[in-house]
């Protein structure tokens, strides 16, 4: 998964900023909340909770087999990307 690191926010810049925070949610779709240095949350905009939400129904009315052909499409263990924590936090401002 890549992350926009512009789209990380602190657990209290977001209780202080809520607005700030919402609104760089819909610019980019999603809002991740870092608390105590690590991950905490993920803040979804409604259009891509509505999309995530139908991809979901989507892949529920799949049987078994097809499942597993989805499965067998995503990215294998070690073939993503991963972005240390002290990464992230240093664009966190």
């Amino acid at each position: 998964m890549n992350i926009n690191t512009t789209a990380i926010v602190s657990n209290s810049e977001m209780i202080k900023n809520y607005k700030a925070c919402r609104e760089k949610t819909e610019m980019f779709g999603k809002t991740f909340v870092i608390k105590n240095n690590r991950p905490d949350a993920v803040l979804f905009s409604m259009d891509e909770y509505q999309r995530l939400s139908g991809i979901l129904e989507y892949l529920e009315s799949l049987d078994e087999k097809d499942i597993a052909k989805v499965m067998d499409s995503f990215p294998k263990p070690g073939a993503r990307n991963n972005y240390p924590i002290d990464d992230l936090q240093n664009n966190i401002k």
